[in-house]
């Protein structure tokens, strides 16, 4: 089977990309774990570890691992030898360089669980299957039996611990298992059951940084154990440490009980560097500490933008943000569309008017996502599903051109003023990028038909919004052909090239990728290798680009790596997040498993887009408010007839908690426009209202404006927020405490959402060292006392510490 890489955080490829290529490694990309299961072969194209014009290397013998590689296919395989669970280092040479990356071997049998699925019809059926991820969506693999003659079906499989979404077929249609209450959204109006399964093994393992300090010949660099039971003592073998992609030697790291010193040179630490360390000891494998290093100095220090990771995304709907210019103003004219799908206005100059007038500055995000700028037709085109609305192209997802933008937001030199204004206040750029499909007025469409995927499917159905089905070539409506970029390869150079010329004729920083699952992995290798070679390494350049897929975790993480794309937004996590925060009687023990879940899919110091809301959901204040009560539930007649509005005060304070959290975990804050100050809106198109500015706010958005501005200014601010680790103290009912730590400083932060203030009795790690917490926004501080801290969080609020 093919294993996914891990993609932890492709940081290193900015970092040498912006170096002269004379001093610039052979290899630009910081190589990621590899994680593959015992007793299992797991093959990885080679690209999708790491860019190389050359791929003619050679590994070496590792005791652990059977390693082979095919120079032909550029497929490279890895099978665990017996008995052999942990991490362990590969090594390969390419052009006279030794290369090493951690391989990861995840145990198959000792941290399996036995879960058995039930179900029982309410009438005869004659065959039950359960599909889901844990069998990559196959729907003739498992099936349930009848065994016991009872009319209950039934099916055990060995599961490990995480969290599975899936569905039962029944006689081949697919239903929700209604013993479970657990679901989520599908992203199209349907839900998956949700599976969790926990872990049994106590036994817990973490990295702590601990300390930089300066020698006379370079720097230490010391770290410390923890674990949770009785173990043999550390020993330096049990050490992986990197730095970039070169093995530390064993003479450069000290190990004094459960702490170890990484030793390194001044002549090691010249440039921008990536030192990173993870213990490996009785099948048990602790995170990956990272730190970026500017010639030996950790990054993050100042506020500037140095890298992705000190990325703070805002996110534009073009049409729904600002009218600029009255000149351009021309809604479709149809009898049967309503304002609420017709352009409303916005366009490129009232993006730029109000990055002049400092709303970003002030606000304090530092990057751009706008919606499509593409030319759109002027005319009106039906919904395929009921009740039938017609809409405009106000969205920019409907492309009829290849070079031109919509002529309702501006000219193509309007949307280039656009983006050197935002270049001047230091505001980056991302350009929503639709690789999956056109409209039908597209030339693409009328010149090349051979391109696409075909409407009319060979059994009668028409191939419309089967999203797993025929997830790579389904139609989303049927003005809306989808490219078949398994059968044409020119269509593949076509789109991709595409996408290069917009970033060069705009002068973008990265895309946004629409409907990333409904292309196949090669066109994203194929635009991901020509953005290297023509744009990155020529220009010193790294190009940021952020996917959309509604999925299981290894779907989302098999599109992210060094050979495809740097980030995907993590619906997953807000959709588990979102109730926890609003409903009393849920622990953020599961916001906190989801978290964990997703530093073993994208690691600790990942680039994922963390949301609360988007144009494609809910927004968060029609759930805070109780307007719309679960997820996933069809509220587009609401967001017709009934479109909520907010009418409690505290639903303003639940929305500046959930952003609190948003802002302090790791990974990219997206922000949607409006959620600021707290916007509310059912499904689409009431989701898109038009923004509001100043005094067209009431008192309660103003002041939430107010504690929105104060959370971004603290990430801004903090090191340890944009690039520190995650450990968690405490997650219950109502409490949830974490600390971020970087080799600058340390972040407590605890969130309260209950609606009564809450004391609460912190036990801090004694290996921090801790004296006292320093309030990072009143200054305020408490004691503490032999590792014990008593914090008072407000109803519905948080707090933020340094701890010293």
């Amino acid at each position: 089977m093919k294993s996914f890489i891990k993609q932890f955080v492709p940081i290193l490829t900015m970092m040498l990309c912006q170096m002269p290529s004379s001093q610039a490694e052979d290899i630009r990309d910081l190589i990621q774990p590899v994680r593959v299961s015992y007793g299992k072969t797991d093959t990885i194209l080679i690209s999708d570890m790491f860019y190389a014009k050359d791929y003619r290397l050679k590994f070496g013998v590792n005791e652990n691992l059977q390693i082979s590689y095919n120079s032909r296919d550029h497929m490279v395989s890895f099978q665990p030898k017996h008995g052999f669970i942990g991490a362990t280092l590969a090594e390969f040479t390419l052009q006279g360089h030794a290369y090493a990356f951690p391989v990861i071997v995840q145990g198959m049998t000792a941290t399996q669980q036995l879960h058995t699925f039930f179900y029982k019809p309410s009438g005869k059926s004659s065959k039950v299957f359960v599909t889901g991820s844990f069998n990559n969506w196959n729907k003739e693999k498992d099936q349930l039996t009848d065994r016991n003659g009872t009319g209950v079906y039934e099916l055990s499989l060995p599961l490990e611990p995480g969290s599975y979404i899936y569905k039962f077929l029944v006689d081949g249609k697919e239903i929700l298992d209604s013993s479970n209450q657990e679901k989520t959204p599908t992203g199209f109006d349907d839900y998956n059951s949700v599976l969790r399964i926990k872990e049994s093994d106590s036994i817990k393992v973490f990295l702590h940084l601990g300390e930089r300090t300066e020698t006379a010949d370079g720097m230490t660099f010391s770290f410390y154990y923890e674990t949770t039971g009785p173990g043999p003592a550390l020993l330096q073998k049990n050490i992986i440490a990197l730095l970039n992609n070169r093995k530390i030697n064993s003479s450069e790291i000290a190990v004094h009980d459960q702490r170890i010193e990484i030793r390194l040179g001044t002549h090691e630490l010249q440039g921008e560097k990536v030192l990173r360390v993870m213990i490996s000891q009785g099948g048990k494998t602790t995170n990956i500490q990272q730190a970026i290093l500017h010639n030996g100095k950790p990054a993050g220090n100042t506020s500037d933008f140095s890298s992705w990771n000190d990325g703070m995304i805002y996110s534009i709907m073009i049409d729904r943000f600002n009218d600029g210019d009255k000149s351009n103003d021309k809604p479709v004219v149809h009898d049967s569309i309503f304002s609420q799908a017709n352009y409303q206005g916005g366009d490129f100059k009232g993006i730029r008017n109000k990055i002049d007038d400092g709303y970003f500055d002030s606000l304090g995000v530092n990057t751009l996502w706008i919606s499509p700028v593409y030319d759109n037709p002027d005319n009106a085109y039906r919904e395929y599903p009921p009740p039938h609305r017609w809409y405009s192209g106000y969205h920019g997802y409907w492309p009829i051109s290849d070079r031109k933008v919509e002529e309702k937001f501006g000219t193509m030199n309007d949307l280039k003023i656009l983006i050197a204004h935002a270049h001047r206040h230091h505001l980056k750029v991302l350009l929503d990028i639709v690789a999956h499909h056109v409209h039908i007025q597209h030339p693409f469409y009328k010149k090349h038909p051979d391109w696409f995927g075909t409407l009319d499917l060979p059994d009668g159905r028409k191939n419309l919004r089967l999203w797993d089905e025929q997830r790579l070539t389904t139609w989303f409506e049927p003005y809306m052909p989808s490219f078949d970029f398994t059968k044409s390869t020119a269509a593949l150079d076509a789109v991709s090239d595409n996408a290069i010329w917009w970033m060069n004729e705009t002068g973008a920083d990265g895309f946004r990728h629409d409907a990333v699952k409904h292309v196949p992995n090669r066109f994203w290798r194929t635009l991901t290798r020509k953005l290297r070679e023509q744009i990155e390494i020529p220009r010193h350049k790294q190009v940021y680009q952020i996917g959309e897929t509604f999925g299981d975790y290894d779907l989302i993480a098999s599109y992210v790596n060094n050979g495809q794309l740097s980030a995907q937004f993590n619906f997953n996590l807000s959709y588990f997040a979102i109730p926890v925060f609003l409903e009393p009687g849920r622990s953020f023990s599961a916001v906190d498993f989801h978290i964990k879940k997703s530093f073993s899919s994208f690691g600790y110091n990942n680039l994922m887009g963390n949301i609360m809301d988007s144009h494609d959901k809910v927004r968060y204040m029609a759930y805070a408010d109780g307007k719309v009560k679960n997820q996933g539930v069809d509220t587009r007649e609401m967001a017709w007839n009934d479109p909520p509005t907010v009418d409690h005060p505290s639903s303003y304070q639940k929305a500046e908690l959930y952003l609190a959290y948003m802002f302090t975990i790791p990974g990219l804050p997206a922000i949607y426009y409006g959620s600021e100050f707290g916007m509310t809106g059912a499904d689409d198109p009431d989701n898109r209202r038009m923004m509001r500015f100043g005094d067209q706010l009431s008192i309660f958005e103003k002041r939430m404006l107010g504690e929105t501005k104060k959370i971004a200014r603290m990430r801004r601010q903090s090191s340890a927020l944009r690039y520190g680790d995650f450990y968690t103290l405490l997650a219950d009912t109502s409490i949830y405490a974490y600390v971020r730590s970087d080799f600058h400083e340390r972040i407590l932060v605890v969130l309260n959402k209950s609606e009564y203030a809450r004391p609460v009795d912190l036990v801090i790690p004694e290996l921090y060292r801790p004296r006292k917490l320093i309030d990072i926004v009143d200054g305020g501080s408490v004691a503490v006392k032999s590792g014990h801290a008593d914090v008072s969080i407000p109803a519905i609020g948080w707090r933020a510490y340094k701890i010293q």
